[in-house]
């Protein structure tokens, strides 16, 4: 594996670190104090080609390698981890499984504003009794001519309340199980749809998570995603590579807080000399840093397998996996650092364990991470 970045990966990487210092920061305490969506920001976000970044320019996409795409989110997630959940979903889970699987009326028709910025996208496939256990859909579709007819509900959407498309998986043949789940793309607005109110989380309180509705929702036939009976399959999949999305989001968090509780080492004071200079402190920053520099590591080589055309199934479960652990044990660390200033708002550092701890739940908990890694160590 080449450690060395390319000029372009490191110009990306560079982009995204002034976006986020100056765009993002000065306005992220106050939208996590009041759970705002931050419209304009996902906006700018688009026009810097950060909404569809792995997306070919044939579709309008910015055309860059998953690498790139790591550090860009790193970068993100590292001010706010709100703008990196937003970003995450539409690239890992909407733009690429579009592109990947959609028609060329898919690609034309959604895919291209999707990866221009100009429309966002949400991923639907939880449910009040399919969460981990994503075989067990109640939500379903019954063709009605050139239709498809969905009812149902989905549970913990992101990006609910403020995406234009959404890719829902229902059941349309009971009697195959998972074979018998199919993707269907559903715009706002469309007749029989509709939202939840929106949830009051503890984390990554900026990004909107809702439940979605459908009565007798009506979906042309055309806005199958793949094929009939290929749903679950195209949910694994796209997942696949969202786990690298999220553990670059956790990597984020936890180098966000291992910079936050440095520089507060640095300057504050015990016992006659900055705490930095105690060894119970360096010791702290020391595992931090090791366990940030691992996390990375694991999740750039996911990305560079992505990029290569290889296996990566075990490397994104294992990036995400360990990502998302440290992220909350670097965020635990910055409060302790931080003392009684860490357990306060202005301080920052308790936000980074809000956010983190999202992190070993969502795209698959870290429960699941380790099934998935132990059926791939014994496949052989």
């Amino acid at each position: 594996m080449n450690f060395e970045f390319t000029e372009e990966q490191l110009m990306i990487q560079q982009t995204a670190r002034e976006f986020a210092e100056s765009e993002i920061a000065p306005t992220s305490i106050e939208r996590d104090k009041e759970a705002k969506f931050p419209a304009e920001l996902v906006k700018k976000l688009g026009e810097l080609g950060f909404m569809g970044m792995m997306v070919s320019s044939q579709y309008d996409g910015t055309g860059l390698d998953t690498i790139s795409y790591v550090l860009a989110m790193i970068e993100i997630s590292k001010v706010d981890a709100s703008l990196g959940v937003i970003m995450s979903v539409n690239n890992s889970l909407v733009t690429y499984g579009l592109e990947k699987w959609g028609s060329d009326f898919i690609k034309e028709k959604y895919l291209k504003p999707l990866a221009r910025g100009e429309k966002l996208g949400a991923f639907a496939l939880s449910e009040p009794e399919a969460g981990s256990d994503a075989t067990q859909q109640h939500t379903y579709a019954v063709k009605d001519g050139n239709y498809w007819v969905l009812n149902g509900m989905k549970n913990w959407i992101t990006n609910g309340h403020s995406a234009d498309y959404f890719l829902v998986m229902a059941q349309t043949d009971k009697e195959k199980a998972h074979h018998g789940i199919t993707t269907f793309l559903v715009e706002k607005g469309t007749p029989g749809f509709g939202h939840g109110v929106k949830e009051d989380k503890l984390g990554i309180r900026s990004s909107d998570t809702c439940s979605l509705t459908f009565e007798n929702c009506k979906v042309p036939e055309e806005n199958i995603i793949w094929e009939v009976g290929k749903g679950f399959n195209f949910a694994m999949n796209t997942l696949n590579g969202g786990r690298i999305g999220i553990a670059s989001q956790a990597v984020g968090i936890a180098e966000g807080a291992l910079d936050a509780a440095t520089k507060y080492a640095k300057t504050r004071k015990a016992f006659g000399t900055e705490i930095s200079n105690h060894q119970a402190i360096q010791f702290k920053l020391a595992d931090m840093s090791t366990k940030v520099e691992a996390a990375k590591l694991l999740t750039l080589q996911a990305a560079a397998l992505k990029d290569a055309g290889k296996k990566y199934v075990k490397e994104s479960a294992m990036a995400k996996l360990y990502s998302s652990k440290i992220a909350v044990e670097c965020a635990l660390e910055a409060i302790q650092i931080h003392g009684g200033y860490g357990y306060v708002r202005e301080y920052l550092v308790e936000r980074y364990l809000r956010d983190a701890k999202i992190t070993e739940i969502y795209e698959g908990t870290s429960e699941i991470q380790r099934i998935v890694i132990a059926r791939e160590l014994l496949k052989d």
